[in-house]
């Protein structure tokens, strides 16, 4: 079972901004009407329990779409280990009237799983497999490198996954971040398994402009070509030593594979790989504390 929860506000100025839609009952025929609205939320970070188990895989199934991933056994994982990563829900309504709400949804999730300790779980080799045979595709040189790296037992990967629905801001990721790293520094000192990375792997959500002949292959033209879902994710990017992007165009057949069109322009729905060295995070914290504290 999961323990006490950890609470505290994310970003008391966050919008989650929603568009309604109001049909007229004029018998005249009056068409819909579109109504844009900001609703003012507030988000907090709460410890990983047992009921978050649907929600979890809900936002897993975004980010694999239809690979063959054993999301259930990743989100039973994610749960065990609960000493490590958070979960985001929307602010307790002090008046009690929540009534349009579940108090089990979540927006969000950020946690790290080490692969090098869980070799052999059958959602942790699935996961291996397909961030493989996706690099074969993009440089024979470069999946020998990650399979090598995958594979060093003396030099721990984890994956690192954060996840949450488009409408939530960037700006919660950085108190989710830093206190990620805060629980992994507790997980190293009392040996636990989860405590001790040399690498992160990454899975990134990014899109780029359709009738882009080929991947971005240059960190510089990232800013050009290649666009983060989660914005921040730009910062794991710039600091990794292996990515490489793959086309899930033919896997997104729902809503759960985020944007279509950006500014009018249809967008080719991406996944990026990055691998970033452990002692590199501090950097990327202190980039997203230059550019997302508000």
């Amino acid at each position: 079972m999961a323990s006490s929860a950890k609470r505290r506000q994310l970003d008391p100025a966050a919008e989650e901004s929603e568009t309604e839609e109001e049909e007229s009952g004029d018998s005249s025929g009056e068409s819909e009407q579109e109504v844009q609205q900001e609703v003012q939320v507030d988000f907090e970070a709460h410890t990983i329990s047992d009921s978050d188990h649907n929600g979890i895989k809900r936002l897993l199934q975004q980010l694999f779409l239809k690979a063959s991933i054993n999301i259930t056994e990743l989100a039973d994982i994610i749960i065990q280990q609960n000493h490590v990563g958070s979960v985001i829900r929307q602010a307790e309504i002090l008046d009690g009237n929540n009534e349009d709400g579940d108090e089990d949804d979540i927006f969000g999730f950020i946690t790290v799983i080490n692969l090098t300790e869980r070799k052999g779980m059958e959602s942790v080799e699935q996961i291996k497999e397909l961030v493989l045979s996706q690099s074969k595709s993009h440089h024979q040189g470069t999946a020998e490198q990650l399979d090598k790296i995958l594979n060093d037992n003396s030099k721990p990967v984890s994956f690192l996954i954060s996840e949450r629905f488009i409408n939530v801001p960037p700006q919660i990721s950085l108190p989710l971040h830093k206190q990620l790293q805060t629980e992994l520094m507790d997980a190293h000192k009392s040996n636990k398994p989860c405590g001790k990375s040399h690498y992160y792997l990454m899975i990134s959500k990014t899109y780029m402009e359709v009738g882009k002949k080929n991947m971005p292959q240059q960190k510089g033209k990232v800013k050009e070509e290649l666009m983060f879902t989660n914005a921040e994710e730009e910062f794991f990017y710039e600091q990794s030593v292996i990515t490489y992007s793959y086309s899930v165009q033919e896997d997104s057949d729902s809503c759960l594979s985020g944007r279509w069109s950006f500014d009018d322009i249809p967008m080719k729905p991406l996944r990026t790989v990055m691998l970033i060295p452990a002692d590199r995070i501090n950097a990327i914290i202190n980039k997203l504390e230059e550019y997302l504290t508000i």
